[in-house]
């Protein structure tokens, strides 16, 4: 279980580029295999995801425990689905990247620095993924349990499409329209196109 130390906007936070140049060489996994951005544990994670040639996205919520070699159910699920649908790697990207194993434990006052970073790494994972990156929506109803999550998914939206990105779902949307969580798909659920036109129209 990981319970936020307190709000970040009372923490400092590491700008993702610097956060990307930095790296310990007694970190106990393998870099060519791993993308791990703090490339330890802490309260926020930019990134984590396999190295290959052709990665799929997956936007989560926000990060909880995993880590190279230590991935939780939601990231296994994730790799799994990525596999089966012919991606040879995945990159694990969240909406907010403060760590909480409980939604609920989410800071409740937004924090614009690490938001801004965050969208830093979202345009990092974009531009390992080809001339049409693929993007996977996963997010879940989760994304009702703080008002400024919907925002950063606008942050997003507008920046996947200067990348010209593909936007992808899997499994069936909820009552109100959302892609559905990584957690309880089948291990080769396919992934299929989502609207996030459409989608963010319909959240106004």
């Amino acid at each position: 279980m990981h319970v936020p130390m307190g709000e970040t906007t009372s923490q400092e936070i590491v700008p993702f580029r610097q956060a990307l140049e930095q790296h310990d060489p007694d970190r106990p996994y393998d870099r060519s295999r791993w993308l791990y951005v703090p490339d330890h544990y802490s309260e926020y994670r930019y990134l984590l995801g396999t190295v290959g040639d052709r990665p799929l996205i997956a936007a989560g919520i926000n990060p909880s425990t995993a880590a190279p070699d230590d991935l939780d159910n939601t990231l296994k699920s994730v790799e799994r689905i990525a596999l089966a649908n012919g991606y040879d790697s995945f990159l694990m990207f969240n909406v907010y990247a403060q760590r909480a194993t409980k939604p609920d434990d989410m800071d409740r006052r937004f924090n614009e620095d690490l938001h801004r970073e965050n969208m830093e790494a979202f345009r990092y994972c974009l531009s390992l993924a080809g001339e049409e990156p693929a993007v996977w929506a996963a997010w879940g109803a989760i994304i009702e349990k703080r008002g400024y999550l919907m925002d950063c998914v606008r942050d997003m939206a507008e920046i996947a499409r200067r990348a010209g990105a593909v936007w992808l779902k899997a499994g069936p949307l909820s009552r109100k329209g959302h892609p559905h969580h990584p957690l309880y798909l089948k291990k080769d659920c396919p992934l299929e196109p989502f609207s996030m036109e459409d989608y963010l129209e319909a959240q106004k």
